[in-house]
């Protein structure tokens, strides 16, 4: 999968590593670890991301800088490399900078429908992470280049992608490579797992409590929406990135087949995440009103106000769900 790239990457020096804006944990660890490998391959690598690296998160960076891009920094490198992210857009400024240049773009990432603007696309939408991606990368090359700092990165990936293992995307090779992670980087899951997920401050809890007082149940309790709003963020002293995970907690509901955190921030607009966990393609939903991602995990935008919002998706949650439960036609 990798031997183009490997072969390839010769022909560069200064190497730009770029992660999708609203930076996760697949998306960072997967900059982390492809940096890595660039770094003991013997070449120049800056790390770019538009946004502020969430606190859960912000322990990754100890082993690589990811700086803010400018025009200048970008302009230092040859080549870029963009992880967790298959269109130019999800990369924020750089969408902007690169315009009308011929610089060469290369792309690893696993959602659906890669867009065709980069020179090599490395894509497999049923892999469970980027960072899985990336471990084949080390696999082809080699394997003995996996340290502590790599494979806990490379773990951070795939355990926030998966749901620490539960997600229909992992497979025998995933659990493999965790095993194989664990072993070269010699620590063990609680490591990084409870620096991911027990490190909550209060706010962030006041924040949780008063979105859960938000949830609507539709289509006869099949779908859940909760609701951040501007107000909540200003009352709690939190912040967008103190939203994550909040969209598992409607999801756990039972009977639902479908959870949608709508983030109502006025001047921004609506940011939604979908989720499933039925036959519902939350994909096929996102890309309806704009978005996209997995199957299971999307993410799209609404210019609000946020009633509208609500009534725009429950209108093609609603569709989708009859037309899965509608008897096939032979």
């Amino acid at each position: 999968m990798f031997s183009e790239f490997i072969e390839k990457i010769k022909n560069y020096n200064h190497i730009g590593v770029l992660s999708h804006v609203r930076p996760d944990g697949d998306c960072l660890g997967s900059q982390v670890a492809i940096s890595k490998w660039l770094q003991k391959n013997g070449y120049t690598v800056s790390a770019f991301n538009d946004d502020e690296i969430p606190l859960n998160l912000q322990w990754l960076t100890q082993a690589v800088e990811i700086e803010k891009p400018t025009d200048a920094k970008l302009d230092e490198c040859d080549l870029f490399i963009m992880v967790d992210g298959n269109a130019i857009h999800r990369f924020g400024q750089f969408s902007e900078w690169v315009e009308g240049k011929s610089v060469p773009m290369w792309m690893i990432d696993h959602h659906p429908n890669p867009a065709d603007e980069f020179d090599i696309t490395i894509s497999v939408d049923d892999a469970s992470s980027t960072c899985e991606l990336i471990y084949g990368l080390y696999e082809e090359s080699d394997p003995n280049q996996i340290d502590s700092v790599v494979a806990k990165a490379l773990y951070t990936g795939i355990i926030t992608d998966t749901g620490s293992l539960q997600f229909e995307s992992v497979t025998p090779r995933t659990v493999a490579i965790v095993s194989d992670l664990l072993a070269r980087g010699n620590f063990r899951p609680n490591e990084v797992i409870e620096v991911i997920y027990s490190n909550k401050t209060l706010p962030q809890m006041r924040l949780l409590s008063l979105a859960l007082e938000t949830i609507q149940l539709f289509e006869d309790n099949q779908i859940a929406v909760m609701s951040v709003t501007k107000e909540m963020l200003e009352e709690t002293g939190t912040t967008n990135a103190d939203c994550e995970g909040f969209v598992s907690y409607p999801l756990s509901i039972a009977k639902i087949k479908a959870a949608v955190l709508v983030k109502d921030f006025y001047d921004e607009g609506i940011r939604i995440s979908l989720r499933s966990r039925s036959a519902v393609d939350v994909n096929v939903w996102a890309r309806q009103l704009g978005g996209g991602g997995h199957k299971k995990a999307a993410g799209a935008w609404h210019e609000g106000p946020r009633e509208k919002a609500i009534e725009k998706i429950i209108e093609i949650g609603a569709k989708q769900l009859k037309d899965i439960e509608a008897p096939s036609v032979l």
